[in-house]
């Protein structure tokens, strides 16, 4: 129950935060951009089985990996991807919060 809470927290409470604190005037863009970040997960669909409780995404899935996060993070440097790459950076410490309680 924990684990759910802190992972989908993560997942949609941190966006919202970020959205209402930092992009007041626009917040629902800005949450909706930072949530489209979940998209990555598509990745899943090349794993078997799909969805596996047990298993950690960190290092198993492509975009997953410790290569794609140095690539999410490098989107935080341009005004124009810094959204995207925050969707994408908090979608991975959302997992990696998932990892930890494994």
């Amino acid at each position: 129950m924990l684990q759910t809470l802190a992972h989908y927290g993560c997942h949609f409470g941190l966006p919202l935060i970020i959205a209402l604190v930092w992009y007041k005037s626009k917040w629902k863009m800005a949450f909706l951009i930072m949530v489209a970040g979940m998209l990555i997960d598509l990745d899943h669909l090349l794993a078997a089985p799909i969805f596996d409780p047990n298993r950690c995404s960190i290092n198993f899935h492509p975009l997953h990996t410790y290569y794609a996060l140095a690539v999410y993070l490098l989107l935080l440097i341009p005004k124009k991807t810094r959204l995207i790459g925050l969707g994408l950076v908090i979608h991975i410490v959302a997992d990696m919060v998932d990892c930890a309680f494994m």
